[in-house]
């Protein structure tokens, strides 16, 4: 059994096939929906909320995991004689990383080390899995901590958003800029810029803005190799497929040792919206 075990949440959205047999375990985040929580991905998959979405008139909302959360799963694996590498959602955008910090010091341990991985999705995911087999290698947290501190500096996602209305009602763009946004076709390219999402592009119509993140992820991988890469989608598989192949033929087939789709779970699919698309990569490492 490996002495570290690695606790993410669930907005790393990592495909299980990937995680099987390695020491990593996730943590569910909170939807709201009609005053019922739903645990992200357990008692809420993806499939269900994105028609439930399409055929609801009142939107969800989310909420971060709650220490007593982090407890519940820290517990038993400090219990079982493990150390702890938890590696979460940016702390610039969510209070789970906090929630975590909470119930690292309600357990009085210093077996537990978070990380923030000032990121989300598979950005994040990418840095739970190098822990991960790290670990499963028999690696102590101050070695995953390194691992893992490379993958952050390597790694990256874009998402297009189809529709600004969620991301109208989360906050992040005014009631101004939605509508004339909409009405022009104005897609903004989203991307973590030191732990907060912003917008690094806005441009007229999906398919160009489309055309642009494949450009940007080009731009930011540079002549790195190899390159790791994932098209990832809010309930349009095809459109990811499209574009992951399309950043493989810009990249060159022959430096993308790995290409794989993964669905944006719930928790995150509530800001983003239904129809977002994105890729992420994770170059030179």
């Amino acid at each position: 059994m490996a002495k570290v075990v690695v606790v993410t949440d669930s907005i790393a959205n990592i495909p299980n096939d990937m995680m099987a047999g390695l020491p990593i375990y996730v943590l569910p985040q909170r939807l709201i929906w009609k005053g019922q929580i739903y645990r992200d991905g357990v008692d809420m998959r993806s499939e269900e909320f994105y028609h439930r979405l399409q055929e609801e008139t009142e939107f969800p909302s989310t909420s971060q995991a709650t220490p007593m959360d982090f407890i519940e799963i820290y517990r038993p694996l400090l219990e079982k004689g493990y150390e702890i590498f938890s590696i979460h959602v940016s702390s610039r955008v969510s209070g789970t990383f906090n929630s975590g910090e909470i119930a690292r010091r309600l357990l009085g341990t210093e077996r537990i080390e978070l990380f923030d991985s000032l990121s989300g999705s598979m950005a994040q995911g990418w840095q739970a899995l190098g822990a991960a087999r790290a670990a499963l290698q028999g690696a102590t947290l101050h070695e995953c901590r390194h691992v893992v501190e490379k993958i952050r500096d390597h790694s990256s996602i874009f998402f297009v958003p189809a529709t600004l209305e969620f991301l109208h009602r989360g906050g992040r763009i005014g009631g101004a800029a939605a509508f004339w946004g909409s009405v022009f076709q104005v897609k903004p390219i989203l991307a973590p810029v030191q732990g907060v999402i912003e917008a690094v592009d806005k441009i007229r119509t999906f398919k160009r803005a489309l055309d642009r993140l494949v450009e940007l992820v080009e731009e930011r991988i540079g002549d790195q190799s190899p390159v790791r890469l994932v098209g990832l989608h809010a309930n349009v598989p095809e459109l990811a497929h499209e574009l992951l192949e399309r950043a493989r033929e810009r990249l060159g087939r022959q430096r993308v040792i790995e290409a794989f789709v993964s669905g944006i779970s719930p928790a995150l699919g509530a800001h983003i919206g239904p129809g977002a698309v994105g890729l992420g990569f994770l170059a030179g490492v």
